[in-house]
């Protein structure tokens, strides 16, 4: 083998001198005709030069000669591709990934094949394994095009409401199709899939910010709260300013019992979004968890200025005219709720409608007295049962031994007279 001559091919082919590298590859393997790697180099000029079905025949005769050579098939899958034979492509990647399953560019080229040929999972598929490959690699740029493959093959799917139980509705919304995806996977119960996606992604990109909110949703989904709070406050630091932080931070924050973190959230998200009949939702769902059920009742009817249809407002509504012992509003808020979530078959709602529709028509039928006396009371402190139940406890402190509605009595005169 003519060692000078093929040096003078490779320096053409370094050049872009294709012509001049292909005459050069030519004259030592007329003197070296078993030369696979002089055959190879000829194949690669020839596939620059635009000569593809030549450089097919030079990856062939490489493969003659060395039957274990990864590069040769995997460049004759490259000019197989050009030519459009896709199966004889697809055949080549497949031997490369049997000789070697850590090659990143075999499973990114077989994902381009398995596109072209409609197979758009499969190809799914080949760009994530091999985008975990560049990862591992520390080829970002090529995990980064790989990724975006992705997303764009997932099909796009209108933003995504799910309703939260501890809410009653609470909206989780992802702009790109891709993380959409993965949420959708989460509300249908697959939340190790979509955690599992989501850490790849912050893997291939650890500033992402709509993937931190996406695993805090996940997380909350979980009931992994404070971690969920953790990614929401990392997609903050990343200047993600969307009310769906807000407000999916703050549903955290109140299944924590922090109620007053909660509110700070909704506050945020409905300066943001001041028409989200859902936000009034919770944050009225706040306010009655607090005893604040004026301030709630007055959320519950924002939310449903701006949408009356919805069922749970209706209902949340009913539970703090409950709350305040205001009978008749709370069974008419009841009958509504109970009618819309019929109408939806949404019939495990409706059955806590109905129960909850029993009990304060047996509540009211045992002692209408009391109820009214409640009723006073609770409008003389505000709605707040808490302070209500503090000034009876300081009666009986006082006036031991007393029936309990002469220590409703005693507070109710008492804050009267103060009035006065």
């Amino acid at each position: 083998m003519n060692e000078e001559l093929y040096n003078k091919g490779l320096e053409k082919a370094k050049e872009k001198d294709y012509a001049g590298a292909i005459e050069e590859f030519t004259r030592v393997l007329q003197d070296a005709p078993y030369f696979a790697e002089a055959y190879f180099q000829r194949g690669l000029a020839y596939y620059d030069s635009g000569a593809v079905l030549q450089a097919v025949s030079d990856y062939t005769e490489v493969l003659k000669l060395n039957s274990q050579s990864v590069e040769a098939y995997y460049c004759r899958a490259l000019a197989r591709v050009v030519l459009k034979n896709l199966p004889g492509a697809l055949e080549d990647v497949d031997q490369v990934i049997r000789l070697n399953g850590n090659y990143a560019s075999a499973y990114s080229l077989r994902g381009a094949v398995r596109r072209k040929q409609g197979y758009i999972q499969d190809a799914i598929a080949n760009f994530k394994k091999a985008a975990e490959l560049y990862l591992e690699q520390k080829d970002k740029e090529n995990c980064r095009q790989c990724l975006e493959k992705i997303k764009q093959l997932q099909p796009r799917e209108k933003p995504i409401t799910v309703e939260q139980p501890s809410y009653k509705s609470t909206p989780i919304i992802s702009e790109k199709s891709y993380f959409t995806q993965l949420l959708e996977k989460a509300e249908k119960g697959d939340t190790g899939q979509a955690m599992e996606d989501l850490n790849w992604a912050l893997k291939v990109d650890g500033q992402n910010a709509q993937a931190y909110c996406c695993r805090g949703v996940v997380r909350c989904k979980q009931g992994n709260f404070r971690d969920a709070i953790s990614d929401f406050n990392q997609a903050l630091r990343l200047n993600f300013q969307d009310a769906i932080v807000y407000r999916n931070r703050g549903k955290a924050r109140f299944q924590l019992g922090d109620h007053q973190g909660a509110m700070a959230d909704f506050n945020q998200a409905l300066q943001m979004q001041p028409q989200d009949a859902l936000l009034y939702v919770a944050r009225g769902n706040v306010y009655r968890a607090m005893g604040d059920y004026y301030g709630a009742i007055k959320d519950y009817t924002q939310a449903l200025q701006i949408n009356p249809d919805d069922a749970h407002a209706y209902y949340n509504r009913g539970m703090s005219y409950a709350c305040l012992e205001e009978m008749q509003r709370a069974v008419e808020d009841y009958q509504r709720a109970a009618s819309m979530f019929c109408e939806k078959e949404d019939w495990v709602n409706y059955q806590q409608v109905l129960d909850s529709l029993r009990k304060i028509s047996s509540y009211g039928s045992k002692n209408t007295t009391h109820n009214l006396q409640r009723q006073h009371l609770l409008r003389l402190v505000g709605g707040y049962w808490e302070i209500a139940q503090r000034l009876i406890e300081q009666a009986k402190n006082s006036y031991p031994g007393m029936s309990e509605e002469w220590y409703m009595e005693k507070v109710i005169q008492d804050l009267e007279s103060d009035r006065s």
